[in-house]
């Protein structure tokens, strides 16, 4: 046999030195992260973030008179588990069951957890009657 056949044969390995601290550190390392990454996904896929959205709107602080306009700060928050798009919140004012007037307002979308802020602008003064803040529609993405 020639020695290039000799050195190619399965029996003649070379004897590899064992391993360095160096390496071991970075394989600890590079383990410790695979394992984090890993138990996240199996903490997003157990986790119950398939919950549909759950929205809520509330005055935020009281509501000011600037120039004769009432500004009606508010915040909506989603407390479910998916995120919606183009969410419409609508705020009347209602004196017995005739509103006075209205507005509304759109986000273009609110994911799990998230809080937007927003302010309605009123002619008429909001204590005067009863005002409704509520979410009137949203799409699902």
């Amino acid at each position: 046999m020639t020695e290039l056949q000799e050195n190619s044969h399965p029996h003649h390995l070379a004897k590899r030195p064992p391993r360095s601290l160096a390496e071991w550190v970075s394989f600890s390392i590079a383990l410790c992260i695979v394992s984090v990454i890993a138990a996240l996904v199996v903490y997003a896929w157990a986790s119950d973030r398939d919950r549909p959205a759950a929205l809520a709107v509330q005055k935020t602080e009281p509501i000011r008179e600037v120039n004769g306009q009432f500004y009606i700060p508010f915040e909506i928050a989603n407390s479910g588990g998916e995120t919606v798009e183009s969410v419409q919140v609508i705020a009347e004012l209602k004196i017995g069951e005739e509103v006075l007037e209205s507005g509304d307002l759109q986000f273009d979308f609110l994911s799990q957890g998230e809080k937007e802020s927003g302010v309605f602008i009123f002619k008429r003064n909001p204590s005067a009657g009863q005002l409704v803040l509520r979410v009137s529609s949203y799409k699902i993405p």
